[in-house]
């Protein structure tokens, strides 16, 4: 058994992903990351992804190496590798989060990047941390 590490990345897709689109990838992942033991989150703003994803490094480097090759998101900019302790999303095979820029820019220390309009793929490290610990203490959940 290999550690357990978290990977977040950030894509741009290369074209233009419906409400339908979404739901189909959202099927697909949560279905391949069940099989696989990954878990992890994934949240789309006006054409860009960022994603985690958790589990053992040699399944999400595997993964992270499928999705690489997929044609609908470029550039694909892997922002931290690192290991961890425990999953921060166990109970979600892949959770989403459709938002705004505007509805990102609530969440406290992201107001900057998302008022300027830079795509996800400009994320440093910090920010990325940011997003993230939204998203595992629940401020992601705008009102």
């Amino acid at each position: 058994m290999s550690e357990l590490i978290h990977m977040i990345y950030a894509s741009q897709a290369t074209r233009p992903f419906s409400d339908d689109d979404l739901i189909a990838l959202l099927g697909k992942a949560r279905a391949n990351n069940h099989r696989l033991g990954v878990t992890g989150m994934l949240l789309h703003v006006d054409g860009s992804f960022f994603q985690v994803l958790e589990g053992e490094a040699d399944t999400v480097h595997a993964l992270y190496e499928k999705i690489a090759r997929d044609r609908d998101h470029d550039p694909i900019v892997k922002i931290i590798e690192e290991p961890i302790e425990e999953r921060a999303f166990e109970e979600w095979q892949m959770g989403f989060f459709g938002a705004t820029r505007k509805q990102m820019a609530e969440i406290d220390g992201l107001a900057v990047f998302f008022t300027h309009k830079a795509p996800m793929t400009e994320l440093g490290a910090s920010r990325a941390t940011r997003l993230l610990n939204a998203f595992v203490e629940g401020r992601y959940r705008l009102s």
